[in-house]
């Protein structure tokens, strides 16, 4: 039933009134600004805890936040529900190779030693993370390309919003549209 509302609704937008042929030179830059929106708007919330107190086991900025608390806040921006600890958001989301080049802001980058995940905190760009620092005792922003001992345990990247997600939930929304 979803691909034949895709279908349908990708049919839909190729024809416009009287059934004439619409064109577009860049028919995929709705979706790109879609999940740029979207990306930015995870930074922003993480942004907005920059400061707040760590706390072991903590899932509110105004008390108190742990990493996995930070990435759950952040996403909520989403409606994803998240695993509560860094272990299980590691295996959320979509698999991206550990590359600086490859991120973008909102992905999840994930920290440990050996099979064990440890430690999540949100990539904003431009090299930077904002994670709750057990250290620091506070959630903060800091390089992810400087040297400092929790990059030797960077183990991997979790994306939540890319291109093909969006795509499907702003063709779904499309179809919703026309059907009122």
């Amino acid at each position: 039933m979803l691909a034949a509302a895709l279908v349908a609704t990708s049919s839909a937008q190729a024809q416009g009134v009287g059934g004439a042929a619409l064109e577009s030179k860049k028919p995929f830059a709705a979706f790109n600004a879609s999940a740029e929106r979207l990306r930015d708007s995870i930074v922003s919330k993480a942004r907005s805890s920059v400061g707040t107190r760590y706390k072991l086991g903590g899932t509110k900025p105004g008390i108190g936040l742990d990493c996995s608390g930070l990435v759950r806040y952040a996403m909520g921006v989403l409606d994803v529900v998240l695993p509560r600890t860094a272990q299980g958001q590691a295996g959320a989301g979509a698999e991206v190779p550990r590359d600086v080049a490859a991120l973008k802001p909102g992905d999840v980058l994930t920290f440990g030693r050996g099979s064990r995940i440890s430690h999540v905190g949100i990539y904003v760009g431009d090299g930077k993370m904002i994670h709750a620092s057990t250290s620091q005792r506070r959630v903060i922003e800091t390089s992810i390309t400087k040297r400092n001992p929790l990059i030797r345990q960077w183990k991997g990247v979790r994306r939540f919003v890319d291109t093909n997600s969006v795509r499907l939930r702003d063709s779904l929304l499309a179809m919703a549209d026309s059907l009122r």
